[in-house]
């Protein structure tokens, strides 16, 4: 049976011995995460944001843009919503290392997500 592991793309993301644990955790784990579950956050962003905005497809991209932003950072389900699809997907030990630091993870994946968002809503 495959690990959660086994499930992600590895990155060619470069980590050296200046690299701090925090910056390694981000691009060996938070990063390939969000790029294994980018289809769901897509489609969870799109049904969020139809049923706060039912014309949201029909907004200019600038609105679209703030949109997102405005929603990751200010509606607190949606964003617990968002940092437990991505929590879920860490094994044991990245568990431990996310714990130690928490606050920092959270602003990270929320910042992450907001660029991986919007940068899809420009496509």
């Amino acid at each position: 049976m495959p690990t959660k592991t086994d499930l992600r793309e590895q990155l060619s993301i470069p980590v050296s011995g200046d690299t701090s644990e925090t910056e390694a955790f981000q691009s060996q784990t938070l990063r390939p995460i969000l790029k294994l579950q980018n289809e769901i956050y897509l489609m969870l962003f799109q049904d969020y944001a139809v049923s706060k905005i039912p014309d949201f497809n029909s907004l200019t991209t600038e609105k679209k843009l703030s949109f997102i932003d405005q929603s990751l950072r200010k509606d607190h389900t949606l964003r617990n919503t968002f940092i437990g699809m991505t929590v879920g997907m860490f094994t044991a030990e990245e568990m431990k290392i996310y714990i130690s630091d928490k606050n920092i993870f959270h602003k990270r994946m929320i910042t992450m997500l907001i660029e991986r968002l919007k940068s899809q809503m420009k496509e």
